[in-house]
């Protein structure tokens, strides 16, 4: 009687552990099956995303406020990007949506930058105003070859 209470104790500490590193693996992947936060969606136009990707932050004045959700061809071979953005941040019809890079070569972001409009975009809404990425490639062949 006594070995079959210790082995299912056991059993039940090991299931324990792999259901914590389950859980753990998930919240390191940064996919939550438990994510209650809500969030509303925006869409921006861009001529060049070179090296942004799906999953990339979402950064207003320096704060994570939420994240690249699709990318897509859009019409005349522009780049459709579909924002992901926390509910409780509120973005101004003219906000300036712009490609970054963190450090010198680091990982692509975007960076809002608010404007001074009164109206705030809705779930579903366009960024109208976008600054495409930074091509570095492209600039130094044009520097290379004395077209600058």
């Amino acid at each position: 009687m006594k070995k079959i209470n210790f082995d299912a104790i056991v059993g039940l500490f090991v299931l324990a552990g792999f259901l914590a590193f389950v859980y753990m693996s998930l919240q390191l992947g940064e996919f939550s099956v438990f994510s209650m936060e809500k969030t509303y969606s925006v869409q921006a136009t861009f001529n060049n995303i070179s090296g942004l990707k799906r999953g990339a932050t979402v950064e207003m004045s320096g704060v994570i406020v939420g994240k690249v959700n699709t990318i897509t061809l859009g019409e005349n071979d522009q780049a459709q990007v579909q924002l992901q953005i926390n509910n409780g941040v509120k973005i101004t019809e003219d906000a300036i949506a712009s490609i970054k890079t963190q450090g010198i070569i680091g990982d692509k972001y975007i960076k809002i930058s608010q404007g001074g409009s009164e109206e705030l975009l809705a779930d579903g809404g366009f960024i109208t105003e976008t600054e495409s990425a930074l091509d570095l490639e492209e600039l130094v062949s044009k520097y290379i070859f004395g077209k600058v």
